[in-house]
Formats: structure tokens, sequence, C-alpha cells
């Protein structure tokens, strides 16, 4: 439980696009009765105390209508939120099929341990990705590297296979040194490269990604609760 404008909320903390083993995953918070903080201001200083990558608030359960707030900004679209409360719900015995962040419609599936949902790149907040020749020039960076702006670094880990090696600085100043797992981030690179990848990000977490004719992407991963 929290405290917001002097009630108490519930609020979920998850772990999103953990590893095959648990390992990993970007920790998300989750308040599931998004109405009782109306005031977008105050769910701006709610998802700035908590200091998360991102929370989520659900605001129409039956609709799906969801806002993500980081600690600074809030998004229009955002596959670790999205991911994160598919699941959750779906673990309640409330499966749902769409979401609805205010970027627009984004379809839910799942597949055994995988939770997907399909967006679009031109969805994503502006950050750059880059290129570096190795995995252990993406390793060897230090947190945040020089510069400014949102950075998404890579290599190949193996190329053939579509395993990518990444790590995620956002370098807003707002707490937020680097992020475990970006599923925006991975859905941009899937467009720039144009082909499905199987993205390590973090310290442990996985992040698949498809494509589609349609020019729409699917982001999924699997989802633990985040315990003490």
């Amino acid at each position: 439980m929290i405290e917001c404008n002097g009630r108490e909320l519930e609020l979920d903390v998850l772990r999103v696009f953990c590893g095959p083993g648990g390992t990993g995953g970007n920790p998300l918070g989750v308040v599931r009765d998004g109405p009782a903080v109306p005031d977008r201001a105050a769910r701006a200083a709610l998802a700035a105390e908590l200091g998360f990558s991102e929370t989520v608030f659900l605001d129409d359960e039956t609709r799906g209508t969801v806002d993500i707030h980081t600690p600074s900004v809030r998004l229009p679209f955002a596959g670790h939120p999205l991911v994160g409360l598919a699941w959750l719900l779906r673990s309640l015995g409330r499966p749902p099929r769409m979401l609805r962040p205010p970027a627009g419609d984004v379809p839910v599936t799942v597949e055994e341990e995988l939770t997907w949902v399909r967006g679009r790149a031109e969805w994503v907040p502006d950050r750059r990705t880059e290129q570096y020749a190795s995995v252990a020039e993406v390793d060897a960076l230090p947190a945040p590297p020089p510069g400014e702006g949102w950075l998404y670094a890579w290599a190949w880990q193996d190329e053939a296979a579509g395993v990518v090696r990444a790590r995620a600085f956002p370098r807003r100043g707002d707490g937020i040194v680097e992020d475990e797992a970006t599923g925006a981030a991975a859905l941009l690179l899937t467009h720039e490269l144009g082909r499905a990848l199987d993205v390590r990000q973090g310290v442990g977490s996985q992040i698949l990604t498809r494509p589609y004719p349609d020019g729409t992407i699917e982001v999924g991963g699997r989802v633990r609760v985040d315990t003490p």
C-alpha cells in the first residue's frame, strides 16, 4: 500500500522482461485504481516519489485505458508497463485483449510464459540507437555515457541468430541512470533492423521482438512479481 493525497492505494510491483531463469527484469509500479489519482500532477508526483523507470495507472479496465509516467515525463507508449500490466490482469483472471495508452490501441497476446504487446515505431518517444563494434564495448560503457538525450547502446551478440546485447540510458536527469529493460527501444531497434530480435539487456533481462507486414511490431517477455 502507498499513500497519495491522504488516501491509501494498492500498488503492485513487478519485474518485466525477466531472463529465462527469472533474472533481471525492469521494476514496474502498477496502480490498478487509476481514477483514485485523477490529477495528472499528482500522478507525476507519485511516479517521481516511487522512482521506478515507469509507473502505470489503469484508468478503465473494461476499455484498457492506461496512463504511463516516468519519474519526470508522461509517455504516449512504453513496452514494459504494457507487458507488465497485461500479465498482471491475466494473473488476476481478467486477461485483456487490448490496452489503450495515449498512442493508440495495443493488442495483447499470450504464448505460454511470454506476454506480448503490439505497437508501432512512430509511437516510440524520441531516442537514439547506436551500434557498437562488440558486446565488450557495450558492457564497458559508463552509466551514463557522456552526452545528452536518450541512448540505446547495442552490439550484435550473435547476428545470425538475431541476438543483441543492449544497454539503455535515458539521460533525463531524473534519477534513472540506466534502464534495465526497455520494450519501446527494442521495438525501435527492430524497426530499424527489419528483423526479429532477442535482446539481452541490463544485468539479466531478455526482450523478444517480431515485426509484421503491416508495420506493427510485437514486444514480449516474462514477468515476475517483485518480492523484497
